[in-house]
């Protein structure tokens, strides 16, 4: 009798071992350390992002795509990432949250009211660890003309050097 409670309680902590490790990671101590820390965030993105950055060629009709890679990519700290709703004094309202929650994937978008968000980041739970696999930023956005894309880069590149120092 001994040897068959022993076995069933062994049974049981391997269960509850292996349902906690798939679980993952909690999404809310990832995120502090994504927003605080450059190294740390860069090897949560999976680079290249699953959407390019797509811009009009100077005809205006014609669209090229760029893959969305570690270069180009603008660090995100923990006030571009908080979740709130701001009345600017312009009447604009500033509106970040997540629009949506679930185990595996949680997707965050900013952005003023009555137009697109000018920040969407999609997260996603792989292997137990929370990984940024697309994301949209008004950076790269359909406006911006090829031409210029070089020089955003570099200024992208600039702040995050910026953001590197204060949180390497």
């Amino acid at each position: 009798m001994k040897t068959i409670r022993y076995v069933f309680c062994l049974f049981a902590a391997l269960t509850l071992f292996v349902s906690g490790s798939r679980a993952g990671e909690d999404f809310k101590t990832f995120l502090q350390k994504f927003t605080t820390s450059a190294s740390f965030q860069y090897s949560r993105v999976k680079f290249p992002l699953k959407s390019p950055i797509t811009l009009l060629k100077d005809d205006g009709e014609t669209e090229q795509s760029f893959p969305f890679t570690r270069e180009k990519w603008p660090l995100l700290d923990a006030e571009t990432m908080k979740e709130g709703r701001i009345t600017e004094e312009e009447g604009g309202v500033y509106v970040s949250h997540f629009t949506a929650d679930q185990p595996a994937m949680k997707e965050f978008e900013a952005g003023y009211e009555e137009s697109e968000p000018s920040l969407r980041v999609i997260f996603e739970l792989i292997d137990g660890k929370w990984y940024v696999t697309d994301c949209y930023n008004d950076w790269y956005n359909i406006d911006l003309p090829i031409g210029e894309l070089e020089e955003t880069v570099r200024t992208v590149q600039e702040e995050n050097r910026a953001f590197e120092k204060q949180h390497p």
